[in-house]
């Protein structure tokens, strides 16, 4: 890699391991993560949070696994015979460096 321009602006990640580790590649070569590369993840992890507050990570949409309830409403519903909705939205909602303090402390997950 150091033989070449380095010529990355954006990473996008599946989910936060994902990118917190690119955050540690970033930074063996001597690129700081969230500013000379932005990072973005789905997930929510307090890890991610975490890196939010560090400004290692730029943004993270939520994609949490507390959705059993609302899931299983909607299974239970349609087994019953209800008719669901076209669309379920869920509450789920994106994290910046700016509001990530504000959220960690109430992470389940």
């Amino acid at each position: 890699m150091a033989s070449h321009k380095w010529d990355i602006d954006v990473i996008f990640s599946q989910n936060d391991d994902m990118a917190l580790g690119a955050a540690e590649a970033l930074e063996a070569h001597g690129l700081k993560p969230g500013v000379d590369v932005k990072l973005i993840s789905v997930d929510g992890a307090r890890s991610a949070f975490q890196a939010l507050i560090d400004k290692r990570l730029n943004c993270v949409v939520e994609c949490s696994p507390l959705l059993g309830p609302q899931l299983m409403k909607a299974v239970k519903d349609l087994m019953a015979g209800k008719e669901l909705p076209l669309r379920i939205i869920t509450d789920e909602k994106v994290y910046t460096q700016e509001n990530a303090q504000q959220y960690i402390r109430s992470r389940k997950y």
